[in-house]
């Protein structure tokens, strides 16, 4: 069992652990619930951790991660409507249609 890294919140730990899982990897949520003592240790010591459970996963886990961590952004314009789309969006927030497939 290693350690992955922080997270910065249990909702993003929750969910980098969801999507990893989801790729055919053990991984664990750490520290769930230590953010209530985060007074009284350092707060980076109370911040919730990702573990993977088999050492020779370790390696295909991080790269996973930064994927996940470093998506990169597109840029787009709606084909429906004209408005500039930026962001992981794959539809558009004024008019819901769909980013062009040739992006």
């Amino acid at each position: 069992m290693r350690r992955l890294q922080h997270a910065p919140n249990l909702a993003l730990a929750t969910l980098w652990a969801d999507l990893l899982c989801h790729a055919g990897l053990s991984v664990t949520v750490q520290r769930q619930f230590s953010s209530g003592i985060a007074g009284e240790i350092p707060p980076d010591q109370a911040l919730p951790e990702l573990w993977v459970q088999h050492d020779e996963q370790h390696a295909r886990a991080l790269a996973l991660l930064q994927e996940l961590t470093n998506a990169p952004t597109q840029l787009w314009d709606c084909p429906a409507c004209g408005e500039h789309i930026d962001g992981p969006f794959e539809q558009c927030w004024n008019c819901g249609a769909a980013m062009p497939s040739a992006l």
